[in-house]
């Protein structure tokens, strides 16, 4: 919830950014206080504190203040930041989805442009140059590589994921200038994606990091072949599992899978009709049957 208010505030009036600001400040005060208290420190009038509840989808200030008090609660640790022990299957529909879209608002007005330009451009030439592209990843991580990997390769480039450590030094070892290491991570303290960004640099690979902004693997992109794409999220790698990171990352992949197709040309689009026709050959079931 107060991410997704944190996203909104570009569009709210100037009046209701105050409101806005005010609940940033100090959600649990907001969330006890009258609305006569609640105007009085954000210098704008009580009806401006309740329009603002209903800008940002809530019923009023009251519907506000209830869903404001669970929120600020540090939810149920190692299942979901979001949820309380109680809530019903319909509480934790909402919660749960509003907690991933409040995620995709915050990235789409923080990510990085240019960045995504760089991995683009270097994605699509090491696609039109027979180049590698390799993803890595731990755990969960290493399914998002696999879903990189399954994209990629329809797009007639050379791409692979690997997940095990040993595997990856070995892979990394290989790369070459030209090559792409798409390196992938939430926490970004696993030591083998470490010693992997590290290979990958001394190697002259291009490497495009995904994975949180303040990390120690997002701190070692420091050359100019290695690129990060900042997924920075509101859970606790150490307290929840990885829910929001995981979607991020996977929103992630299908920006730079967009733009790389795009990027390839429309040479690229018979070969994906094509394994789109042999697909639907591979199904047992025809619609309507």
């Amino acid at each position: 919830m107060l991410d997704r208010i944190r996203a909104s505030i570009p569009a709210l009036p100037p009046a209701e950014q105050r409101v806005a600001r005010l609940v940033l400040s100090d959600p649990r005060s907001f969330s006890s206080l009258p609305v006569t208290e609640l105007a009085e420190r954000a210098h704008v009038s009580k009806p401006t504190v309740v329009r603002f509840c209903r800008s940002v989808g809530y019923d009023g200030l009251a519907d506000f203040k209830l869903k404001l008090a669970g929120t600020v609660n540090e939810g149920v640790p190692f299942v979901h930041r979001a949820v309380d022990e109680d809530d019903k299957a319909g509480d934790i529909v909402v919660k749960v989805i509003d907690n991933a879209v409040s995620a995709f608002l915050k990235y789409r007005n923080d990510a990085a442009s240019h960045a995504f330009e760089r991995a683009i451009a270097a994605l699509a030439q090491a696609g039109r140059e027979g180049k590698r592209i390799e993803f890595y990843g731990v755990g969960n991580s290493g399914i998002v590589a696999q879903d990189a990997q399954h994209k990629f390769f329809r797009l007639g480039v050379y791409a692979t994921a690997v997940s095990d450590g040993h595997v990856q030094v070995m892979s990394a070892t290989m790369l070459q200038p030209g090559d792409c290491a798409v390196i992938i991570s939430n926490s970004g303290r696993s030591r083998d994606l470490l010693d992997v960004a590290d290979i990958a640099r001394r190697k002259g690979a291009t490497s495009i990091v995904v994975t949180a902004s303040d990390s120690p693997l997002a701190q070692q992109t420091t050359a100019s072949q290695q690129i990060l794409l900042a997924a920075d999220h509101p859970e606790d790698h150490d307290r929840y599992s990885p829910m929001v990171s995981r979607l991020l990352h996977l929103v992630i992949i299908d920006i730079l899978t967009t733009a790389v197709a795009l990027r390839l040309g429309p040479e690229l689009r018979p070969m994906l009709q094509e394994i789109k026709r042999n697909l639907r050959a591979k199904r047992y079931a025809t619609p309507g049957a």
